[in-house]
C-alpha cells in the first residue's frame, strides 16, 4: 500500500515524536514550524521542510496540526498561506492541538465548504506517549474520515474512539484535564506527606502506585518529582490554557467545577513564579 503524503505543523516537544514516528514507518512528512531551526534534527531524518502552513497541505493528503494554543490553531488554518486555502483537493484535516470545541466546529464547517474533510483529534499521555506511539487519541468528526484517517493514527496512538461530531474530541479532552488536574493535586500531596511522616516517597510509590490510588501522573510523573526533574512533557503553560478553556465551556453549561478551579489557581501562583515552561509535574513547588 502506497504510504500517504503527511502535512505536519508543529514540531514541538509532542510533534516531533509523532513525525519521527510517521517518517519510520515511511511516510512523506512535509513540515513547518514557526522557528526552522527547532525543525533542523527533523530535516536530517528525511522531513521535508516547507515555508508556510499552506505549502505543506498544498504537497499532502492528509494535514495534521499540533500547535500550542487556539489562536495559533486559528493562524495556522486561516493566516495568510494557511491550510484551509491552500490544502489539496479532498485531503483531510486533522488538529491535534487542544483547543476549544467552537473552533473545532469552525474549522469543521469551512473545510466542507471547500471540499475537505476535519477531525479534531486531540491526545493525552504525554512526551512519553508521543514518543512510544502510544498516546490517547479523542476524534471528533464524520465516521467515514475517521475510518480513512484510522491507518496514520493508529502509527502515533493506540486508543483512539470516536466521540462524535464535530467538537466532540475536544470536549472529550476537556474531560480528560479535568480529571488530571485534581488528581495532580493528589499526587504532589502524597508526596509531601510522605517526605514529612519521614517515609521513602520511593518505596511509597511501589505500593500505592499499583493500588486504588493508580494513576498515569502516579506511575509516570512522581518519579520525575522524587528526581527533581520538572522538564516539560507537557507545559504548565499549555495546561493553564486547557483549564481554562475547560472552565469556559463550563461556564456556558452552567456547572461548577471547584477542583479545576482550586487547581487552575494553583497553577498560575505558578506561572507567576516563573514556572510557565515546567512540566506540570513542578506543581509539587507549590509546596515548596
Amino acid at each position: 500500500m502506497t504510504r500517504k503524503s503527511i502535512a505536519f505543523i508543529g514540531t514541538g516537544v509532542m510533534g516531533k515524536s509523532m513525525i519521527i514516528n510517521l517518517l519510520k514507518e515511511g511516510y512523506e512528512v512535509n513540515i513547518y514550524n514557526r522557528t526552522k531551526e527547532k525543525a533542523d534534527d527533523l530535516i536530517g531524518k528525511g522531513a521535508v521542510w516547507c515555508s508556510t502552513p499552506g505549502e505543506a497541505a498544498s504537497k499532502s493528503e492528509m494535514t495534521i496540526t499540533m500547535v500550542g494554543y487556539p489562536s495559533d490553531v486559528k493562524e495556522v488554518y486561516y493566516g495568510k498561506d494557511g491550510i484551509l486555502e491552500n490544502a489539496s483537493a479532498e485531503s483531510i484535516l486533522i488538529d491535534m492541538t487542544t483547543s476549544t470545541p467552537t473552533l473545532a466546529k469552525e474549522i469543521y464547517e469551512d473545510a466542507e465548504k471547500r471540499g475537505l474533510f476535519s477531525l479534531d483529534a486531540p491526545v493525552s499521555g504525554g512526551d512519553i506517549g508521543a514518543e512510544n506511539g502510544t498516546l490517547t487519541i479523542m476524534v471528533g468528526g464524520d465516521q467515514q474520515v475517521f475510518d480513512r484517517s484510522k491507518e496514520v493514527l493508529t502509527v502515533v496512538g493506540q486508543n483512539i474512539v470516536l466521540q462524535g461530531g464535530a467538537g466532540s474530541g475536544q470536549h472529550t479532552k476537556m474531560c480528560n484535564q479535568i480529571a488530571i488536574a485534581s488528581n495532580m493535586i493528589g499526587v504532589c500531596e502524597a508526596l509531601v506527606y510522605a517526605k514529612k511522616s519521614g517515609l521513602d516517597p520511593n518505596k511509597v510509590l511501589e505500593s500505592i502506585s499499583f493500588g486504588a490510588a493508580g494513576s498515569w501522573s502516579l506511575s509516570n510523573l512522581a518519579p520525575r518529582i522524587l528526581k527533581d526533574d520538572f522538564s516539560p512533557g507537557f507545559f504548565i503553560k499549555h495546561f493553564i490554557k486547557d483549564m481554562g478553556i475547560a472552565l469556559d465551556e463550563a461556564e456556558k453549561m452552567k456547572i461548577d467545577l471547584p477542583g479545576l478551579k482550586m487547581a487552575k489557581e494553583m497553577y498560575d501562583q505558578l506561572k507567576n513564579a516563573g514556572e510557565e515552561n515546567s512540566g506540570t509535574q513542578a506543581l509539587y513547588k507549590y509546596w515548596a
